[in-house]
């Protein structure tokens, strides 16, 4: 029997949105999902998606079923303000979602801009000494501030065609970055979040299962405002008791002898064979089995993996990244910075990182802009009698005790970084445009990585080389 010719198909490429404006992004996460069983264009599914059955499908296939990643596919935007860099920390502790975060480099922060925790309502007499603890701080900042611009102005001279106005902008963002090192830890802070609606749950679920009532709070607020966008998809975000258990601040402290001031790394563990190991890894894009491209690698000499390595990377612009090879490498490191610097190491967040609670117990970096300025007495003044309170907190709630740390005090974090992040990281925080108290430390991290293994670091772009590059440079941004 024969039949007719066929209809041909329309297969021509289409690309469009699927808008916010017309769709909840519950529909528009449930519409996605559905191609996986559904044969018709998505604009033809998302007509058949209403915002009951998107609920259905969700509690059904992504709460039933444990189909997590359909929630990947809404995505929430909510502004966070007036919350302490402490808890701040917490709710930007997640790799998958985007924070933009109210800057103290650029702007003059308020007194009285400090959270007090609810915790204190009934101790009066350490919610006395607390608080009197922040206004110390915050009184120190603002002569200090004042102190540091009158020195930079006698020591800073305008720019030619620089207009008065740039100028005195110019020493402020010096001042303020500067004397920022005085706040502490519950200084408040604005933060807008992108996130999808799965990493927001998880979220949401550590800010809960928080040993801090503001660090609770924050979650369930997060989750009253995620269900009015998502009202499934982060329905059942709650108190977790592992993620609890494992979020507790010890009561131990080391109070041993005066901690040394200054910041200190320590390369820890490297991949003693990463050549061998990285040149295996980009012969295997050749589409052997991995076992026959690490006989490769094994059969070839030093000079014959590093030709491979260097073929990766050796056109590499200053705004590219090495190849997704360079992850199968990397570094263990140690870092002692201060808390400010840690905020914002934390933010390469491919890396993984193990940060300790907030302590005053390693001391505390005091910046130059300070020192240069004769504000010393001043800076010290504040940092014992934040110390002071901190121990009198610690006794009674370690916890809460981190909130009186300052953004000067030096603090630990374990970072394993790999190759592929090392460039990434070295190439940003090495810059003389980077705060002086995480480029000293990234300097030094890049310095000891170079030292035990510079072929691999032969063609990674600097804006700055240091005077001990290993390799000639032909100018900036081009390795000879």
């Amino acid at each position: 029997m024969s039949h007719p010719p066929a209809e041909p198909l329309d297969n021509s490429r289409r690309i469009y949105p699927l808008s916010p404006r017309d769709l909840t992004e519950e529909q528009i996460a449930v519409t996605f999902a559905m191609t996986s069983r559904s044969p018709e264009p998505f604009d033809e599914i998302a007509t058949r998606v209403t915002a009951e059955s998107a609920a259905d499908f969700n509690e059904r296939w992504v709460v039933g079923y444990g189909h997590s990643s359909v929630a990947e596919h809404a995505v929430l935007h909510l502004a966070v303000e007036n919350v302490s860099r402490l808890a701040c920390d917490t709710l930007e502790d997640n790799r998958l979602a985007s924070y933009t975060e109210k800057s103290s480099r650029y702007q003059v922060i308020d007194p009285g801009s400090f959270h007090i925790p609810t915790e204190l309502d009934a101790k009066p007499s350490l919610r006395a000494e607390y608080i009197a603890s922040c206004r110390t701080l915050f009184d120190a900042y603002h002569q200090l501030l004042d102190g540091v611009l009158h020195d930079l102005r006698q020591t800073r001279s305008q720019r030619e065609n620089e207009r008065d106005s740039a100028y005195s902008l110019r020493l402020r963002r010096l001042a303020t970055d500067a004397c920022r090192a005085i706040l502490p830890a519950a200084t408040l802070t604005n933060v807008g979040i992108t996130s999808n609606a799965r990493t927001l749950e998880h979220a949401i679920t550590k800010l809960m299962s928080s040993a801090l009532a503001e660090e609770r709070e924050i979650g369930a607020d997060l989750r009253d405002q995620g269900r009015s966008i998502t009202p499934t998809l982060v329905k059942y975000a709650d108190h977790n008791p592992y993620v609890a258990q494992r979020r507790q601040v010890s009561p131990q402290i080391e109070r041993g002898p005066e901690p040394d001031e200054g910041t200190r790394v320590t390369l820890l563990d490297y991949d003693r064979d990463a050549e061998r190991k990285l040149a295996a890894a980009l012969l295997y894009r050749d589409g052997q089995p991995y076992a026959d491209a690490l006989a490769k690698s094994d059969a070839m000499t030093g000079a014959q993996q590093r030709d491979v390595i260097n073929a990766a990377v050796r056109s590499i612009g200053p705004h590219d990244a090495p190849p997704r090879e360079f992850e199968l490498v990397g570094y263990l490191f140690e870092f002692t910075f201060d808390y400010g610097a840690l905020r914002e190491f934390r933010r390469h967040r491919m890396q993984t990182y193990l940060s300790q609670p907030l302590t005053v117990a390693n001391g505390c970096a005091i910046p130059s802009l300070i020192r240069n300025a004769g504000m010393e007495d001043t800076f010290n003044g504040a940092i014992a009698a934040a110390e002071r309170a901190f121990y009198t907190l610690h006794d009674h709630s370690p916890a809460l005790a981190q909130y009186l740390v300052t953004h000067a005090h030096l603090q630990r974090v374990l970072s394993r970084l790999s190759l592929r992040e090392c460039y990434h990281l070295f190439k940003l925080r090495v810059s003389r445009e980077a705060h002086e108290s995480i480029r000293q430390p990234v300097i030094e991290a890049m310095r000891q990585a170079v030292a035990v293994q510079p072929e691999l670091f032969r063609h990674l772009q600097l804006r700055d080389y240091p005077d001990w590059w290993p390799f000639p440079t032909t100018g900036p941004n081009n390795p000879a």
